[in-house]
């Protein structure tokens, strides 16, 4: 059996924050039932149950949102003791990941989560000035301050974290700054998310909206700041500059929006209901639920509604771009619509032709220096 990984939202879609650009709220809107509650121990006892009697070498629980520490530091009590109890013959190596706003983060969480090893992704977009424009609270304050706080505390423990950004319009004109303020505080794990606009939209009608031509923008800018500091020693991860470093390597990248089809990901809901990626939580993409259906029945369904196959159509004007091999055609939600015998062209095609045309010669410089020498494929 292979590893597995599962990402868990055991508060549904519950966040004590109102993100202007949130995917997941525009989710809950086109389903039938918008919020699943809190999830029960039972539920996770049965994630864990499962996932241990199918996995080989590793099983990973991953916690998202909504935000995942509303159901409280009880429920990860509970999960990290059960975990440890259960029988595991075959030795399989147990992970714990969460991806949280930070805003709850305190002494105590922070103390736990170090304590049980959990990678903590923490979502923040760079300065406060930035942040705070989409990132509200509940009563439409900033939380940049909060997050910063939480950051600190985790330090303090020596939790491993990294940063989230979500790519806006506003993060767009500020790439460099935001990349030299990381850099200033140390957070040298770096992610970076295009933002999506709501389904079924025009792309590009907020006042938050990515476009191609300010993506193409935000990735040359903050390709520069990292060129120059790996060029001179300073190492910086850059997530998405790294997995092309991995394909020129002739390596698959672990990225799956750069492998050029999708991943088979189990994404659970509060009440069990699982799903085959973050993106595609909705009633047409059900897969089953961990409470009633074995991972077996749920891969059958996967196969069954083409979500893995269908990734692997590609846009006709692909076949011919010099660029696929760095590209693949992107993420899967950036090509909609994707059907069993075709594929739309990646919303930010433009954007990364551009950059890659911009950026190539230097990336394979890097790519070089980092492999002492090696010629790239």
């Amino acid at each position: 059996m292979p590893p597995i990984s599962f990402l868990i939202k055991p508060a549904s879609g519950s966040c004590n924050m109102r993100c202007k650009y949130c995917f997941y709220a525009d989710e809950q809107a086109n389903r039938e039932i918008r919020s699943y509650g809190m999830m029960s121990a039972e539920t996770m006892h049965t994630i864990v149950d499962k996932g241990l009697a199918f996995a080989d070498r590793d099983c990973t629980f991953a916690f998202q949102g909504g935000e995942p520490t509303l159901i409280g530091l009880d429920f990860f009590r509970d999960l990290t003791e059960y975990a440890a109890a259960q029988p595991n013959p075959r030795k399989v190596r147990i992970h714990f990941a969460i991806q949280t706003n930070g805003y709850v983060i305190n002494e105590e969480w922070a103390r736990f989560l170090g304590e049980h090893r959990f990678l903590v992704g923490v979502s923040l977009d760079g300065t406060k000035e930035i942040h705070d424009r989409y990132r509200p609270d509940a009563a439409g304050k900033g939380t940049w301050n909060r997050v910063m706080g939480a950051i600190r505390l985790l330090e303090n423990d020596q939790v491993e974290y990294n940063i989230l950004t979500v790519v806006t319009a506003a993060a767009a004109r500020n790439s460099q700054k935001i990349y030299n303020f990381f850099k200033k505080n140390r957070m040298g794990y770096q992610q970076y998310i295009e933002c999506l606009d709501p389904i079924g939209e025009e792309p590009g009608g907020h006042e938050y909206s990515l476009t191609p031509e300010k993506y193409e923008a935000f990735l040359k800018g903050m390709f520069d700041a990292w060129y120059l500091d790996r060029k001179n020693g300073r190492y910086v991860y850059n997530r998405y500059f790294e997995n092309l470093m991995m394909l020129l390597n002739g390596q698959m990248p672990e990225s799956c929006n750069m492998r050029g089809i999708c991943g088979r990901q189990w994404v659970i809901e509060a009440d069990g209901s699982t799903y085959p990626c973050d993106f595609y939580a909705l009633d047409e993409w059900l897969l089953g639920n961990i409470n009633s259906d074995s991972l077996e029945q749920m891969e059958k369904k996967r196969e069954e509604l083409g979500f893995v196959r269908w990734s692997e159509q590609i846009h006709e004007d692909c076949r011919s771009c010099k660029w696929f091999g760095l590209c693949r055609g992107g993420c899967r939600r950036n090509r909609e619509p994707v059907t069993e015998n075709s594929s739309g062209q990646n919303y930010f095609c433009s954007a990364y032709q551009g950059f890659f045309e911009y950026a190539y010669p230097r990336l394979k410089e890097i790519y070089q220096i980092a492999v002492g020498g090696m010629r790239p494929f």
